[in-house]
């Protein structure tokens, strides 16, 4: 993995610009218990932006883009393990997805059927009304703590 950094930083503009010209949802950025994470490279040029959101113990991995100049040069694989670093290692880890779900296959993500979701994720407004039915969940699987 290249040296990268995370740093944590409010839902501001440039977050949401990015976002928005992924196609990803904005609607609830400013709800209390999340994270976001700005990620720069080793000379200190923005690469692209996660999050998280509590979930109780667990979290939701969310808000992840990588600019367009930097896509396709492995990024996002470095900058969701160095997302999913900033969680407890008990934490479970979930996320949904319309696109992306064979690129987080790769990270150790398995598909999970809604009735096996935590009501504490299910509830999240991404899952409960933001995202289609149709998103696929995913859950880390982690090796037990």
């Amino acid at each position: 993995m290249r040296e990268l950094t995370l740093e944590q930083v409010p839902s501001g503009n440039d977050l949401r610009t990015a976002l928005l010209a992924a196609g990803l949802p904005v609607d609830d950025l400013d709800d209390a218990g999340r994270l976001y994470f700005e990620c720069r490279d080793a000379d200190g040029v923005l690469i692209g932006f996660s999050g998280l959101e509590e979930c109780g113990a667990d979290f939701l991995l969310r808000s992840m883009v990588i600019l367009p100049e930097f896509r396709s040069r492995g990024y996002g694989r470095d900058l969701a393990l160095a997302t999913i670093a900033r969680t407890p290692l008990s934490a479970d880890i979930y996320l949904a997805t319309t696109t992306a779900a064979a690129f987080f296959e790769l990270l150790g993500f398995e598909g999970v059927a809604r009735d096996r979701v935590p009501e504490s994720i299910l509830s999240t407004r991404q899952l409960s009304g933001i995202c289609p039915a149709s998103a696929t969940i995913m859950k880390l699987n982690r090796p037990p703590t």
